[in-house]
């Protein structure tokens, strides 16, 4: 599908000279005036009008399919449980959940008492009241104190990520303090319920201290318990398992240090359990009356230790690190350590017994996403975990650790109907061009044939040491049921298959990523799957600069490429140590402004630095004018440079939320009208 001639002319964005120098280089950034000087604040006239026509157009250009958009969304909406409930969870003498009213965009979080008889409900939070009034709403933290009266909770309202802390007592109902509004992670208590303590952002959205407050004081009195002082470092807060201790983490994505703060002393001085050393990534817990780290200390793949509290550094071995087992997270139970890890690419859950034996749960399926569910309690009689697989809804179980069994609780509805049998997934493994095979995983209807003339959806994300795990969407039903195969490509930049796989995708390895994409995309032409330009790519974030990348370099293999608020601009961003991530993202990407040769390898693949003069397949670009992650001004100067620069006439739409952020649009059913539009986007122009 090529742009309509019906359709109004695409914004011209202008250009203004726009240079700078280093390292010897010079490089012209003619759309730079797309940063707008006050941001975040945004402003300027000129920015604001040219957002606004690239949103117009956007609007004009999905005119001819609204059909199609709605009748996705219809679909989708009706594949949700318009009621749908949580399995309760118990904490202390409460039961709580959260659940739907049919219609509503957003949750009410509820508890009662175990003991009423009567099944007396009490409400904590109505996100639907509390949205009222406002294009954006997200809860953040919600906590309530040990003993039962208040709760602790933020929200933000326009996706800016900076959140306000807010007490509510809950017999009334009724909030009763405002603690911060810059406020971002989450909200801890002392165990007197006297206290709570949070972290707090910068002008730069960066968590940059700890804070205590005391309920019933003035917030101005609140008392800084921690400031980092290094700008590319990260302060968090946590509890331990057993309910004894707050950990205050400070950290970027490869090295951290953690400080102990009792929960029935919070006024004494944090006390570190083992400096920052660069490059060593460690966390904790705390049961069994010791600390339990995991850290990649000897091993890149992360080893089991344990500490006593008065030798805090003092780490002792439990499991060695493993090339075969990655540990990934551990919670200190009173009977059992539960860990998650993965073996050879695949999620496990492993009960550390007292005697060090480990038991592995077994799970029914051959590829599959299983995690840790809600577990506050330190002694309890189940362990909850939540599974799921590509043609397997979200499915809760209660592990019972004395019959070894999973105790099946619930699993999401379909209300639309759904059957599984009528789908199939495999996992592949698909070698890339250095020779290392990367694993793919891939759904589709039974009835999809591999003639090679298939459709197919490829995502990709790659970054982080995020893995991209096999889960269930509703949504993508409807792209399967329409002959698609949709495929993960599980490439190198995540932590997929260890945390080697991560650091083989990282700094100066960075070009594996893009190339195990481009390479996946090439296998599964070669599986006849699909064929070149049958191929539509999604991803966002940091994903989306994966999109940009391929995009420039494999143009040919795409039907249509979805980019969601698109780190593209990456050379400039990581230039700017004022934007609010770039510094903690060095570690990641490296510093450019210090080293000529990340300088150079940045400006390799940064997406919109290698715009060329060549066809480039129908692209929808989308951003969020308040993210603070991805700024508005990527993907709009990428759009602008690429419709002056290409050489085709395939549709270039971009979408620009001026009041939303990083996430998108908030509320369930928003969201669906967002991914709606995206899959009527990819269907239109991989139409037979």
């Amino acid at each position: 599908m090529s742009q309509s001639s019906a359709l109004p002319s695409p914004p011209v964005a202008q250009k203004r000279a726009h240079s700078f120098t280093l390292h010897g280089k010079t490089l012209q950034d003619e759309y730079a005036w797309l940063k707008d000087p006050h941001y975040p604040t945004v402003d300027d006239p000129d920015i604001l009008d040219y957002l606004k026509q690239e949103n117009a157009f956007f609007e004009q250009a999905m005119k001819p399919r609204a059909t199609l958009t709605d009748q996705l969304f219809s679909e989708m909406k009706a594949r949700l449980q318009e009621d749908e409930q949580a399995v309760p969870w118990q904490d202390g003498d409460y039961l709580y959940w959260w659940s739907f009213q049919s219609g509503s965009q957003y949750r009410a979080w509820y508890r009662r008492l175990m003991a009423d008889t009567e099944d007396k409900k009490q409400i904590l939070i109505d996100e639907a009241a509390e949205a009222e009034g406002y294009d954006y709403f997200r809860l953040g933290a919600l906590s309530v104190s040990p003993d039962g009266r208040l709760a602790a909770w933020t929200c933000d309202n326009n996706g800016a990520e900076r959140f306000t802390l807010q007490i509510r007592d809950l017999e009334s109902g009724k909030d009763i303090e405002i603690v911060s509004s810059v406020v971002n992670g989450a909200v801890v208590w002392s165990a007197d319920s006297r206290a709570v303590l949070y972290t707090e952002v910068n002008d730069n959205w960066r968590n940059y201290r700890a804070m205590r407050h005391i309920i019933g004081e003035d917030s101005s009195q609140d008392r800084e318990i921690y400031r980092e002082q290094d700008d590319g470092f990260r302060v968090s807060l946590s509890r331990s398992q057993d309910r004894q201790w707050i950990f205050l983490e400070s950290g970027n994505h490869q090295t951290s240090e953690i400080y102990l703060i009792p929960t029935d002393d919070i006024d004494s001085p944090p006390d570190l359990i083992s400096p920052r050393k660069t490059g060593r990534l460690y966390s904790v817990d705390s049961g069994q009356g010791k600390l339990w780290i995991l850290t990649n200390d000897d091993h890149v793949n992360f080893r089991l230790a344990s500490a006593r509290f008065d030798t805090a550094s003092d780490w002792q071995t439990e499991i060695a690190g493993s090339d075969l087992l990655y540990l990934t997270g551990l919670h200190a139970f009173s009977d059992h350590l539960l860990l998650s890890a993965r073996k050879e690419g695949l999620d496990q859950i492993i009960l550390r017994h007292p005697d060090g034996q480990l038991e592995y749960i077994e799970f029914p399926e051959a590829s599959y996403s299983v995690s840790f569910d809600h577990n506050p309690a330190y002694d309890p009689v189940y362990y909850r975990l939540r599974y799921e697989s590509m043609v397997t809804p979200p499915t809760i179980y209660d592990y019972d650790p004395d019959s070894k069994t999973l105790r099946f609780l619930k699993r999401q509805e379909v209300p639309s109907g759904y059957d599984p049998e009528a789908y199939s997934s495999e996992r592949l493994m698909i070698k890339a061009r250095d020779g290392v095979s990367v694993p793919v995983t891939v759904v589709y209807r039974k009835d999809f044939e591999k003639d090679g003339e298939g459709k197919l959806l490829l995502y990709g994300y790659g970054a982080y040491g995020i893995s991209i795990a096999p889960y269930f969407s509703t949504s993508r039903l409807s792209l399967l049921d329409r002959g698609f195969a949709y495929a993960i490509a599980h490439i190198r930049g995540g932590d997929d298959l260890g945390y080697q796989w991560y650091l083989d995708g990282k700094l100066e390895k960075r070009w594996n990523s893009f190339h195990d994409f481009s390479d996946v995309a090439k296998g599964l032409i070669e599986h006849h799957f699909t064929k070149a330009g049958k191929i539509a790519i999604h991803g966002g974030s940091a994903g989306g600069e994966l999109m940009g990348v391929v995009s420039n370099t494999d143009p040919d293999l795409w039907g249509a490429v979805v980019a969601e608020v698109p780190f593209v601009d990456v050379l400039n961003t990581m230039l700017d140590e004022s934007l609010p991530l770039t510094p903690g993202e060095w570690p990641e990407w490296g510093n450019p402004i210090t080293d000529e040769k990340a300088f150079d390898l940045i400006l390799s693949y940064s997406p919109y630095d290698n715009v060329k003069a060549q066809p480039y397949p129908p692209m929808l670009i989308t951003g969020g004018l308040n993210d603070p992650r991805v700024t508005y001004w990527e993907p709009a100067k990428w759009t602008a440079r690429l419709r002056a620069t290409k050489s085709d006439n395939n549709e270039l739409l971009c979408k620009i939320n001026m009041g939303a952020g990083h996430g998108g649009k908030s509320g369930r059913y928003a969201r669906l009208e967002e991914t709606a539009e995206a899959y009527s986007f990819v269907i239109s122009h991989l139409a037979d």
